[in-house]
Order: C-alpha cells, then structure tokens, then sequence
C-alpha cells in the first residue's frame, strides 16, 4: 500500500502560516463530540512483496523516541491546528497513530522509508506530518471536508431561503399592544375581508377558535394543525382561508394577507424558529404581526434584510387593570372571579382541594391537559349559571382561552425553566410573563371588564409590583433552525455520522448574523434522535419523527414513541388493534394524580400517532379511530381531574395542608434583588436544596 502524499504538504510543512487559530473555537467545539474511527495495525504479511529486510529495520524503542518528538513540536501543532485538529483531536489522532505505527507488524513502504531515514539522520521529524494528517482524516473524515461543511452551514442570511417571498414586495404590519388591547381583532378584521388568508398562531386552541369564527360569519377557513386536519368544504377543495399552528405555515402557498400570532415567541428558545421562518418567509402581500412591543425592534431589523415596509401601530388596553396594594392573604379569601396562578401542579391540587373541601367548586387549567378539557374547563368557570366560579391554574391561561376573569391572584412567582443549556432551573417570572397572566383579568365584553391582579402571600406583592413596573426586555434576536435539506447535504459528507452528530456538528461550524439570530435549542430534538438512534431509518424520516410533539419526561410517550419508529422501520403498520394493546385500552377512570398523568401521557401518545398520520398514512391508518379514543379520553380526564380535586383521603389532604403551608412560607421569602439562578435562591434562603429537587423534578408544563 502507497500513501499518495500531496508534494506540496511535504515542500511547505515548514513555511506554513498561522491562520488556523482563527477557527480554534469551532474546532475546540466539534471536538465535544466526534469520535474516532478505529484503526486496525497491519498484521504480518500484508506488504510480503516488499522487501523484507527493509521492513524489519525499525526499532521500536527509537520509532517511539521519535514519535514523542514529533507530538511536541509547536510547529507541528500550529500545523495541525491549519489542518482543523485542536488539541484534543491532536491528541486522540497522536494515539491512534502511534499505536497503529508501533503496533503493526509492517508498515507502508514509503511511511516505513521517511521513518528510518529520519531515525538514521537522513531525514527531518516534520516530515512525518504528512503520514499523521493522512491517518487524522482515515479516523476523522470530517477533516477532510470542513470547507464544503461550512458552506453548507453558513446561515448568515436565512432570508434568502425563501425564494417566493423575496420575489414579491410585502408590507408588513405590526400590531403592537398588551393583552386585552383589540390588537389581534384589527387584524383578524384585514384576515376576514381578503380574498385569502392565512392564520399563524402559537396553540391548537387559538388556530381552532380563528378557524370556528370564521366559518361562523360565513368565511371558508380549513384548520391545519400538526396533529388534525378539518376543512370547511372537503381535502379535495381547499378554502382561501387557512388557521393553523406556526409551525404548519406554508412558505409555497400564496396569500393576500397573513397574521403572526403572538410575535414575541419569536425569542423562544425552542420553538423561536418557526416564527423566524414566518416572518421572513410567508408569501403574502400583507403581513399583519401581532405581539408585544417589544419585538418592534427585531421585526424592523429582520424586514432591513428582506427589503420589506414596515408599519407600526399601537394599542393600549380597552379596559382598566388594577394593581391592588393588598396580597389576599388566604385561601378563605378568595372570590368568585379568582384564577389563582400556580407554576407547580401539585401546587394546583393542593390549593384546589383546600378551596373544594371549603365548598367552593374550582375549574383547573394546566398545559398537560388534552386542549377539550381545558376549553371544558374554562367553560364551567365562565357560564353564569354554573357554580363553579374560581379557577386555578398555570400560566397556561396566558394565550389560546377567553375567560372571564374578575382577579388574576399569583400564589407563587417562581417558575421552574429551561435555560439556553437545555437545563431546568428556577427563575422569578419575568416582567413579560407577569405582563402575560397579569392581563388575563378583566377582558372587554365579558363578565368583567375590568380586572385587578395582586398575589396570595403578602412577601410575594412587593416582587409582583416592582416586577410589573420593569419595561418588557427588548428583543434582540430571532430564532433559527437547519432544515432537514441542510442535515441532508451534511450526512453526503458525513455518511456515517448519527443525526445527533449531525446538529452538533452543523452547530459547531455553522456561521450566523448574531446580531440578529441565535440558533435554536435542539436537545429536545437530539434526546429523541439519540433514542431511536439504533433503528434503522432514512434520515429524512428520522428527522420527521424526532420533530413529533412528544413529552420527554414521560417515560410512557417516550417507549411509544420507540416502538412506533421500530414498527416503521419494518414497514409494519400500527394498527388500532396494535395500539389499544399498546396502551391498555379502554382506560380506567382515574382518582389520583399519577393515574391522571398516565392517562395524559396516553393522551400525549396518541397525539403523536395522529401527528404521525398525517406524514405517513399507510403505516398510521388509522387516525379516525384514535381521534374517536382521544375524545374518550378527553371525557375521562375531565371527570379525573373532579375526582383528584374532591376524592382525595381527608388525613392525607390535612397533613399535606400543614406540610404545604410549611413549604409555601418557606417559598415566599423573595426579594427584587435575587438573581436567576437555583443556587442563588438556595444562597438566599429562597428554597431549600430539598424543594429545588423536588420542583425540577415536576415535569415541565406547555403553555
């Protein structure tokens, strides 16, 4: 075996510029995670054409000496590091190569010549390095190819990416207010009047309530969501008009008008992405953006880049809002009108069960609930004629529900988050999440008009007032996220590369303006493609099925999610029959909160088959039946959630009082100078280290 050697690599191994420090960074990241392809030795015999008397003359004690003198020459790593080797892959590339050096029994005939000419002073030690480079591109191809693999991840003008939106002239329309301020209605009012529309919004429940109203008054609207589909006429004639979820918007389909719901999750970390992709590449005339003012700046600079007028209006809230100088103080406090925000749900059973035990009939609302039951739920406490008129839940009442709320009470202004890493911490609510909720009470047209906000515990009011006095942060940067035609030409180059390596490694070299964008948190993405790492798929479907809406912390969904991908890389469809068996149906009427949470994990999967039938209906058929089975299930979870609330054991609701009174306290001794972090609570006396384990281990709630 002959190593062709590039003459030019052996010329200039000497003269070599330092330009490789400025890619050190990016390097030193990919590192983090490639691994090396396993070099064989050369067993005895492969090279017996060759004179064996040449191959028996390297001393093994010498071939090391020189060896660990080559490793140490700075020119040789500053070399390396042209070559896109940091340290670390220095390092693993030096193993492999010494090994695979010392322990063959022969070598190359021109590697084994540069050696003992060099060992008998007939030859320099650098001149080794082109052998070394040889061997780091057999153990890391990648090396080889980090110029194509940067093009194809320089994503420094994502607006380009959308060729039918560049192509026309658009003008878009920034509705800017807070909650309750008619900005989302002035818009829907251009939506209704068009010749086609299209809806984007953040939740099912708001593409849904778009869709209800406009057929209502007498406009086709279809639905699309990532789980369901319904049309105003039949799939085989599509309306003009068009409610769907943000991330099921088409870039190809051409409207008059379109409205971005909800804007300001465009700084989402997870699901920033999808708004980023609107904006820049909706292909309709009028854009009408609705959202906080505080994304009027990055919309501004983001429509710099497209070439697109931009024009923004202002609202202010219709009705008043009241910040009471009072916390409530107790539960027997409480009013008909109440919806007592709770970031924890064992916190909204505990507060629930007090309040049922009292004789006041309560509605719960948290974002694990299938979407029937949170309207249900909501309708319960809006109807007049209904007893139930207090409502506790989580910030998932900030978008997607009307309610007719007279006093948004905070019991708790700690909130359990995902940070940038991917990792759960406790955070004080911001002033845009205050903002949020804080504007649910009080809502033009309804019950109450005017609303008050104020929190349960006295320590809490001081933080809320001084939290909600704060401006909203502004915006300054846009999510995005590679495409799955991008992933496709990466794996070209990187055949044998998983599809986690894939995203970290497009991560790694990719370039983006920073200025304006950030790349997206994938862990969610990559956790999912880690668990179906070992089953043999496309990488385009594999791609698909790690984008299903799917709960990690639930084991359940997860092992799903698992045997659905197996069943379909077998090309063995998944059947209803297969699917009752899977999850034990017809499932059993739940009295604790672990079985209500087992039921909304089965709820969660078969969302996830419904998602999964859209995008492959030979191997999911069977979607009319599982969304038949979701709307039974949606009847037993409603009926749960009453049983949890009043069925609990009286002994153990009395010492779970006195334990949550203890922890509540504890909880509420928080002041506007407390950073964000977890230790810093613990620091400051804000939890214990027991509380903080207890609520990261809670699931986090969706909104």
């Amino acid at each position: 075996m002959i190593l062709n050697i590039d003459p030019k690599v052996k010329t200039n191994i000497r003269h070599k510029s330092k330009k490789a420090r400025a890619n050190e960074r990016k390097e030193k990241d990919i590192s983090s995670f490639v691994r090396p392809l396993k070099i064989k030795p050369i067993s005895k015999g492969e090279f017996e054409d060759f004179d064996a008397e040449i191959n028996s003359k390297l001393q093994k004690d010498k071939l090391i000496k020189l060896l660990n003198q080559f490793s140490h020459r700075r020119n040789i790593k500053i070399l390396s590091q042209e070559h896109g080797l940091n340290e670390k892959l220095f390092h693993d590339v030096y193993s492999s190569f010494r090994t695979f050096c010392v322990k063959s029994a022969s070598l190359p005939v021109d590697l084994h010549v540069v050696l003992s000419d060099i060992i008998h002073g007939a030859g320099h030690v650098d001149d080794i390095f082109p052998f070394f480079l040889h061997h780091a591109k057999e153990i890391f191809p990648y090396i080889d190819r980090m110029e194509e693999l940067r093009k194809i991840s320089d994503i420094r003008t994502p607006a380009d990416w959308y060729v039918d939106a560049r192509a026309i002239q658009r003008k878009i329309i920034f509705h800017a207010g807070p909650t309750n301020s008619g900005k989302t209605h002035q818009a829907l009012h251009q939506f209704l009047t068009a010749e086609s529309g299209v809806y984007c919004g953040p939740l099912r429940l708001l593409a849904s309530e778009i869709f209800k109203k406009c057929n209502f008054q007498g406009v086709d609207c279809d639905l699309v969501t990532g789980e369901e589909r319904k049309y105003a006429k039949d799939e085989n004639s599509p309306s003009e008009h068009v409610a769907c979820t943000v991330e099921m918007s088409s870039t190809v389909n051409s409207y008059k008008v379109a409205i971005i719901d909800e804007i300001q999750m465009i700084r989402d970390p997870q699901r920033g992405w999808a708004w980023t992709r609107a904006l820049l590449g909706l292909n309709a005339e009028e854009i009408h953006v609705c959202g906080e003012k505080s994304a009027i700046n990055i919309v501004q600079e983001m429509m710099k880049l497209t070439g697109d007028t931009v024009e923004v209006k202002e609202y202010e809230r219709l009705t008043k809002l009241t910040y009471l100088k009072k916390a409530v103080g107790s539960l027997y406090q409480i009013q008909p009108g109440d919806c007592i925000v709770c970031f924890r749900k064992n916190d909204i059973f505990n507060i629930s069960r007090k309040l049922e035990m009292s004789g006041r009939e309560v509605a719960v609302v948290y974002g694990a609930l299938p979407p029937g039951t949170k309207i249900a739920q909501a309708e319960r406490f809006n109807d007049p004629e209904d007893p139930c008129k207090i409502m506790v839940a989580t910030d998932a009442i900030g978008m997607g529900i009307n309610l007719s709320i007279k006093r948004i009470v905070f019991s708790s202004l700690v909130k359990p988050v995902v940070n940038e890493q991917g990792d759960k911490e406790l955070d004080v609510i911001s002033t845009s999440q205050a903002l949020q909720i804080a504007g649910r009470a009080g809502r033009y047209g309804s019950a109450y008009s005017d609303g008050e906000v104020t929190t349960l515990y006295d320590q809490d009011l001081p933080i809320l007032l001084n939290t909600l006095k704060k401006p909203i942060e502004e915006i300054k940067k846009a999510g995005l996220q590679p495409t799955i035609d991008q992933i496709e030409m990466f794996s070209h180059y990187l055949p044998q590369a998983t599809l986690c390596n894939l995203m970290d490694i497009f991560v790694s070299t990719s370039s983006i303006d920073s200025d304006n964008f950030f790349l997206s948190n994938m862990e969610d993405f990559k956790f999912l493609a880690n668990i179906i790492e070992h089953i043999p798929l496309e990488l385009r479907t594999r791609y698909v099925f790690c984008c299903a809406p799917i709960n990690k912390r639930s084991n359940f969904a997860c092992s799903s999610f698992l045997k659905f991908a197996r069943r379909f890389s077998r090309n063995e469809p998944v059947s209803i029959e297969w699917l009752c068996s899977h999850i034990d149906w017809p499932c059993k009427l739940p009295y604790t909160i672990s079985e209500l949470e087992q039921l909304e994990s089965v709820y969660d999967t078969l969302d996830m088959y419904l998602w999964l039938s859209y995008r492959y209906t030979d191997l999911f058929p069977d979607k009319n039946e599982v969304r038949e089975m979701q709307m039974e299930l949606d009847q037993l979870i409603r009926e749960g959630i009453q049983n949890v609330t009043k069925l609990s054991n009286k002994s153990t609701e009395v010492s779970e009082e006195v334990q949550e009174d203890k922890t509540v306290k504890s909880e509420r001794n928080l002041d506007e100078r407390f950073g964000k972090l977890s230790q810093e609570l613990i620091r400051k006396g804000i939890v214990t280290p027991e509380q903080l384990e207890n609520i990261l281990k809670e699931p986090k709630e969706d909104s």
